[in-house]
């Protein structure tokens, strides 16, 4: 039985009053939670949601993180000084990163690599955009990414993996993959996973669903075969969307 995993990306959002006041109500509310429950603060914001969270149910994570330890890389973040301020999860992948700034896979599996190396878990993200959707291309896309994000990386290291599948064209726009849609995918994921390893580590692995994940519709999404949680974006700004949406019913 794969444990359900909800995950907030905040991404570029609220400064440190705002985050600290949030992170307060979310560990008070969601205290006794049995699933996974992550969120990811911009990386100034970081130490102190940590900081609030301390002794909680609820991980703190990194959206993003260097493919180095240290060095000249001006404006980088390593997984070193994650883990300083009290990140255990990052991120890699996102398709906003991808699109806007030209990962391509080869980058995102140097950085999965350094991530498990260092003693991070990581969430692995894939996902095409509206153009390969209707071009049928789904599978190809989430193939490709999964094997480039995963190249070399080894079965035993897979426990420390989450894969989110996030079709672009539903990131906040308002538009979801209804749950069968979405539910096909993540089997077509599963797949892939099970030709890269094997069926065994393939069943074992949580594949989370990103795409405007919100109270109204968590429940459907969750209530499919092999969707095992959400990597949630604009939802998770808020209190009164992201707390029914981490208490969702099956």
């Amino acid at each position: 039985m794969r444990t359900p995993y909800i995950a907030g990306n905040w991404k570029m959002h609220m400064v440190k009053s705002e985050a600290v006041s949030l992170a307060s109500e979310l560990k008070s509310a969601l205290a006794g939670v049995e699933h996974r429950v992550m969120i990811a603060p911009a990386f100034t914001l970081i130490e102190s949601v940590a900081a609030t969270l301390a002794g909680s149910n609820i991980l703190v994570g990194a959206q993003n993180m260097a493919p180095a330890v240290s060095g000249a890389h001006t404006g980088e973040v390593s997984p070193g000084m994650l883990k300083d301020v009290g990140a255990t999860v990052v991120i890699l992948g996102h398709s906003e990163r991808r699109n806007s700034y030209g990962e391509s896979d080869q980058l995102i599996n140097e950085k999965v690599s350094l991530a498990l190396s260092e003693g991070l878990e990581v969430i692995l993200c894939v996902g095409e955009t509206l153009e390969e959707r209707e071009a049928g291309a789904v599978d190809a896309v989430v193939r490709t990414q999964l094997a480039g994000g995963l190249n070399a990386i080894p079965e035993s290291a897979l426990s420390s993996i989450t894969i989110a599948y996030e079709p672009v064209w539903a990131i906040g726009t308002g538009r979801t993959a209804t749950p069968e849609d979405a539910d096909a995918v993540h089997a077509s994921v599963r797949t892939v996973l099970g030709d890269l390893y094997n069926d065994g580590a393939a069943q074992k692995m949580v594949i989370q669903y990103g795409g405007s994940v919100k109270p109204d519709n968590v429940d459907g999404l969750m209530g499919m075969k092999n969707i095992d949680g959400a990597l949630v974006g604009g939802a998770s700004l808020k209190a009164d969307s992201f707390i029914p949406i981490v208490r969702f019913q099956r």
